[in-house]
């Protein structure tokens, strides 16, 4: 099997929406990672002081195979396109390990995608 590491750092108030739809197209979980993000987008002010929402950076471990659709999904119902919302990046991973329960899920995915 050959894995992917799907990253998104989107708004928190998206997160939800994100993990929900990522699994909807074929995610067997998530990892959420509170951070913060500086873009090349206008910042809102207000009285001076620079306005930036939290972000949250969530990790999806997958098969490729189910990477082309889990991102069609999160950019169709998520916002991820739209300018300081959120982005998208696919890391190629070599090994894994401690994915016992979820190696039956992706064998599945694969052979129904493959044959």
């Amino acid at each position: 099997m050959r894995f992917k590491l799907i990253f998104v750092s989107v708004q928190q108030d998206l997160t939800e929406k994100v993990v929900d739809k990522a699994k909807e197209a074929g995610a067997t979980g998530a990892t959420i990672i509170p951070a913060r993000g500086i873009g090349s987008h206008d910042k809102k002010t207000f009285f001076g002081l620079t306005i930036e929402g939290p972000v949250d950076v969530v990790l999806f471990l997958v098969e490729e195979h189910t990477v082309e659709k889990i991102i069609e999904t999160l950019e169709k119902n998520c916002r991820i396109k739209e300018p300081g919302v959120g982005m998208v990046a696919v890391i190629p991973i070599d090994q894994v390990a401690g994915m016992d329960t979820q190696l039956k899920i992706f064998r599945d995915q694969a052979r129904d995608k493959y044959l």
